[in-house]
């Protein structure tokens, strides 16, 4: 028998096994404009059975980074999917736009089908919370390219705003409030710091119990990424106007990702310490990092801030309460728009 695909460390019989896995999960996250299902060369989706009249398109990319050695280390991998889908569905909010569609890229030396699977179920999870559809993906097997029970993921979203209700800085002003929404942990920003600092430099255990909680260090490191499409989406719906722009906290933290919604001539003045901080922060607090680097590295408990009118900052607050999120009023817009 000659040379084989599988003797070179690829087996097509492990990929169609985990494509039947993976049928049922897509399938549940089917919304109105899917016109395909997985399986094909290419997903379609329809605007106008979306219901868009005058849509503009809006995109974005992204991945796990380092906090897939943690889901490797516990051998726990139906939450970095979550992670995965929320950080491109956050980015894409922050136009205004509802995410529409979301494709997954799963890279691994030699796959398992049950590892794949467990990904993709946090990824329809994700796509489940956000209100979008699993349209395709793309999964290789490439061996040599990653260490053996390791592996790399990437998303893609698709979402879709019309044309008169884009967010961006020109609508911002002075005196505007910013609402912070709570994080729920680190998200998947700074864990080659956290990584280090923790487990390295203070030889802590994925295992030990966090202090003041019940959870373990492993765990609260785990917790996925929260998805915030569909109370923002509430928010914008109810109050037409109010909401100026949205930033999404990831690496940077506030103090890098709050300019880029800011017109030149305005600052945020922000009142730090005016919120609590995941209990994961208090560790990282007691490992040796200066609070500048704390401030530029993690999102230190605001996931999202929402920029809104000043006399409709209550309103906004109290809906976005309803709709299940921890809102703290966290500083204002200073300064003119040049």
């Amino acid at each position: 028998m000659g040379l084989t695909y599988r003797d070179a460390g690829v087996d097509i019989d492990a990929g169609e096994d985990l494509v039947a896995r993976i049928g049922p999960l897509a399938a549940a996250t089917h919304r109105p404009g899917v016109l395909s299902g997985i399986g094909g060369f290419g997903g379609l989706f329809g605007l106008s059975e979306a219901g868009y009249e005058d849509p503009v398109l809006v995109s974005g990319t992204d991945g796990v980074g380092t906090k897939l050695k943690l889901a490797f280390a516990l051998d726990r991998h139906d939450t970095v999917g979550i992670d995965l889908v929320a950080m491109c569905v956050n980015d894409i909010l922050v136009s205004g736009a509802e995410p529409l569609f979301f494709l997954d890229y799963f890279a691994t030396g030699s796959l398992k089908p049950s590892v794949g699977a467990d990904v993709v179920a946090g990824i329809a999870e994700g796509c489940r919370r956000a209100g979008c559809a699993l349209l395709g993906g793309e999964t290789a097997e490439m061996p040599g390219m990653y260490t053996d029970g390791e592996y790399d993921l990437a998303g893609f979203a698709v979402g879709a705003v019309e044309r008169d209700r884009i967010l961006d800085a020109s609508n911002v002003r002075q005196g505007d409030v910013l609402l912070g929404l709570a994080s729920s942990g680190l998200h998947s920003n700074g864990y080659s710091l956290a990584r280090r600092a923790l487990l390295e430099a203070r030889g802590l255990e994925l295992a030990s119990p966090l202090e003041g909680t019940n959870v373990t260090l492993g765990e609260a490191l785990l917790e996925p990424t929260r998805i915030y499409v569909r109370p923002v989406r509430a928010a914008l719906d109810a109050h037409p106007g109010a909401i100026h722009a949205l930033a999404h906290i990831t690496g940077g933290g506030l103090v890098d990702n709050l300019p880029r919604v800011l017109p030149e001539g305005t600052e945020a003045e922000l009142a730090w310490g005016s919120w609590p901080e995941p209990s994961i922060y208090a560790s990282l607090r007691a490992c040796e990092i200066e609070e500048s680097e704390l401030r530029r590295t993690f999102n230190l408990g605001i996931g999202m801030v929402v920029i809104v009118e000043a006399s409709s900052a209550a309103s906004v607050a109290a809906t976005l309460r309803d709709a299940g999120e921890v809102v703290y009023e966290i500083g204002r817009v200073a300064g003119t728009p040049a």
